[in-house]
């Protein structure tokens, strides 16, 4: 009974704190602080400083005062050691995780720091934990090669630890970096592998929804847009159930548009968009793949280019988007050229860029790619400054039968060669 009404302040430090975090942001903290500062002689005590550490490193978080977060994460080192092992993992990795996109590169320092504290404690579940969290950021940040060569190191580890889960998500990893250099059988290879890991055991929700969304970007990259499109709507749906306002499940939303768009059915859009899933993550991001949907069934490329510029963040900074908005451009372009030169077997250059909008040195480099890949027939004039087309060639039967009679002269003759070269006593 004595321990009663220290269990209870510390309780009621917490409310109050958590009341004036929005307020009073300064008293919150040394309130947080407090708790930390003192000796936990039980295991209520040691719940309520795990939540005033949690809290605390939030409240630095929506204060933008990564500094002292840093900081919060080296000093909790001392309360780690008082707690489990498990869970020293979970609120590392949850303190870390509070660090802006803005601050990556402090975010990743701290990381190494506790992973090298980790390693001189020997916590190796810590340190594996924090390994795979550090090969995550290291995509984030466009690492990808060091991000993939970190997994190899930690594959030949867990293996013969036999964790499924930490398979699964490394695996996962090895896949994402892979696929960012556009080393698409590895990529494959790995996602495989998670796949079929991450089924003989229970997946949890949030990782099956990551592994759909690898699944989809693989797909999409090989032109599979419809299958694509079923990988991204579970990701979609998963990470919605999970916390509809998950950045990645808007991006799970936008890659299901992106698989309309490339499937040339831009009428789809508008509906997906009117989902009630859909609603909250109204704003820009999907502002921008209606207008594409909108140039695409258009097909407008100045409406398309316009599009392209004004949501230059929300098409651009996705690579999974410029790239294959990237290829919709060229198909743009290309039905755009093929329109305009139709009509015609001799056709200024200068005048189709002018119709199609684009420069004289585009438009030149694009009509010669056509013309090597067989789009259409014809010559680039340069020196009078035309386009020449010319009818599709077409195939004689008498030419083909020619070859074939050609040909079996060529083997007989052969034949005939080879046997006068033997020996007379061979023949």
């Amino acid at each position: 009974m004595a321990l009663q009404p220290e269990q209870s302040t510390s309780t009621s430090q917490l409310e109050a704190a958590s009341s004036s975090s929005s307020s009073e942001p300064a008293k919150a903290e040394q309130i947080y602080r407090d708790i930390l500062s003192k000796k936990a002689v039980d295991e209520d005590e040691l719940r309520d400083q795990e939540t005033a550490l949690v809290k605390l490193g939030a409240l630095y978080r929506d204060h933008d005062k990564t500094k002292e977060l840093a900081q919060l994460v080296t000093d909790s080192r001392t309360f780690m050691s008082q707690i489990a092992k498990a869970k020293t993992a979970k609120l590392i990795r949850t303190l870390i995780d509070y660090f802006p996109p803005t601050s990556r590169d402090l975010q990743m320092q701290v990381t190494k720091d506790n992973i090298e504290w980790a390693r001189t404690e020997k916590r190796v579940f810590l340190r594996q934990s924090l390994e795979i969290k550090l090969v995550g950021l290291q995509l984030d940040a466009e690492q990808y090669r060091i991000a993939l060569t970190m997994t190899e190191s930690l594959l030949k580890e867990l293996k013969q630890l036999d964790d499924k889960i930490i398979l699964t998500e490394v695996y996962l990893l090895e896949s994402r970096a892979a696929h960012a250099i556009q080393n698409l059988p590895r990529a494959k290879t790995a996602l495989s592998t998670a796949r079929t890991t991450a089924n003989s055991i229970y997946c949890p929700p949030l990782l099956q929804a990551q592994l759909d969304l690898q699944s989809g970007a693989i797909n999409a990259d090989d032109k599979d847009y419809k299958t694509a499109y079923s990988y991204f709507f579970e990701a979609f749906e998963g990470f919605s159930q999970i916390d509809e306002k998950d950045p990645r499940a808007l991006r799970g939303l936008k890659y299901m548009l992106l698989c309309k768009i490339m499937m040339s059915l831009p009428d789809d859009v508008p509906p997906l968009l009117l989902l009630k899933s859909a609603a909250p993550h109204a704003g820009k991001d999907l502002d921008a793949m209606r207008e594409t949907a909108k140039a695409l069934k258009e097909r407008s490329l100045e409406l398309f280019k316009t599009t392209l510029k004004e949501y230059q963040e929300q098409l651009q900074q996705d690579p999974l988007i410029r790239s294959h908005l990237s290829h919709l451009y060229d198909t743009l372009l290309e039905q755009n050229l093929i329109r305009v030169i139709e009509p015609y077997s001799a056709v200024e250059l200068s005048w189709i860029a002018q119709e199609v909008g684009q420069s004289l040195q585009v438009v030149e480099e694009k009509l010669s790619q056509m013309i090597l890949d067989q789009v259409f027939y014809g010559v680039l004039n340069e020196q009078v400054g035309t386009l020449e087309v010319y009818d599709e060639p077409v195939d004689d039967p008498m030419y083909n039968t020619a070859l074939d009679t050609l040909k079996q002269v060529g083997d007989v003759v052969k034949s005939l060669y080879e046997k006068v070269s033997l020996p007379h006593f061979l023949v």
